[in-house]
């Protein structure tokens, strides 16, 4: 997956990913192997059941808490973004100190000069929310919510993700009459580990629904009605999602690699914001089994394929990418996300 530069960038970002440890399953491949996998995923979701539902346990990593920061506006951005490089330079030497380099070097990463924090936690597997852009001007926001093994140690990942989205709409909307963009990577929640039991569960979602929405109300609160705002959910940031929509001021939201949202139709998320959902042909989550059962006050499975007929979804092209492709550079899922963002829907190439 590359190095980290000074800058936090990823050195080969051929290939991003938001979530950093999951082996990756074949493709749909035949029948006869579609039955085993199909099996396996079943199990997974089985042993939610009687495997604790907790994240596996992190290393007490000393940080600071997060910096006080003053109400979120245009005229208060700098003042944001300096506090919380101040707060990720005194988590990079209390880490370092402690002798946890990676985390130290992650930290240090996020406290460089051209980095812009809205919110940063350096404290067990870590939050962050970064902007990549001119927020206080633009006019077209992406808002992209990583899935699972996502934390500050595999966060240059996720944050390639947006790099690239925003690569590609700076592209896109290149000229002086072009649309004024920015990106926005959130990593507000502490996600499911691949190989866990709350990854077949709602739990982390329904624990990160009311962070995203306060998140989104506030961003919408400083940009008033002048921005369009589209929020890009892969794997199980979609799940996030989809218990966070309900009345949300989002324009869009895009379900990329969902295996479900915990609800049984996109009319069923109750938004406004018109609903995308997209599949590469070769993502192993075509193969995950869409149930979802209350089973001893835990919600199991993810319940409606998103980009099937029944769910209701504007599903739009993502080539023959896998599950950690849909912000490749020169894909055909990261061209049709960059056109949902600036709001030319009509280019968007459809499954």
């Amino acid at each position: 997956m590359g190095t980290e530069g000074e800058d936090g960038a990823v050195g080969d970002e051929t290939r991003v990913c938001d979530e950093s440890t999951e082996a990756t399953p074949p493709g749909k491949g035949t029948p006869s192997r579609r039955k085993p996998l199909r099996a396996v995923l079943t199990a997974l979701l089985t042993a939610a059941l009687v495997l604790p539902l907790s994240a596996a346990a992190h290393p007490e990593i000393p940080a600071p808490p997060p910096a006080a920061l003053p109400p979120l506006t245009t005229t208060t951005l700098g003042e944001t973004y300096a506090a919380n490089q101040a707060n990720a330079a005194q988590a990079s030497r209390m880490a370092a100190a402690h002798g946890d380099h990676e985390r130290a070097a992650a930290d240090r990463a996020m406290a460089a000069p051209s980095r812009h924090l809205l919110g940063f936690d350096g404290r067990g597997p870590g939050r962050a929310t970064e902007v990549l852009g001119d927020l206080a001007h633009a006019d077209r926001i992406a808002v992209l919510v990583p899935g699972s093994d996502t934390s500050l140690d595999t966060y240059a990942r996720f944050r390639a993700t947006a790099k690239a989205l925003y690569a590609r709409l700076t592209h896109e909307a290149a000229g002086p009459a072009g649309a004024r963009t920015a990106v926005i990577a959130w990593l507000g929640y502490e996600t499911p580990g691949t190989i866990s039991a709350t990854v077949t569960t709602t739990t982390r979602a329904e624990q990160a629904a009311p962070r995203l929405r306060q998140f989104i109300h506030t961003l919408r609160s400083m940009t008033g009605p002048r921005a369009n705002i589209a929020l890009l959910c892969h794997s199980y940031g979609s799940v996030v999602c989809g218990a966070a929509a309900s009345r949300l001021p989002v324009d869009d939201i895009a379900l990329l690699g969902s295996p479900g949202t915990g609800a049984d139709s996109a009319a069923a998320l109750r938004t406004r914001a018109h609903v995308w959902a997209a599949r590469g042909t070769d993502d192993w989550v075509g193969e995950v089994p869409h149930v979802k059962a209350d089973l001893f006050g835990t919600t199991v499975g993810f319940g409606t394929d998103p980009v099937s007929p029944e769910f209701g979804a504007r599903v739009f092209a993502a080539g023959d990418g896998g599950h950690s492709d849909y912000f490749t550079p020169g894909s055909v899922s990261l061209t049709n996300l960059a056109r949902i963002v600036l709001g030319d829907t009509s280019e968007v190439t459809r499954a």
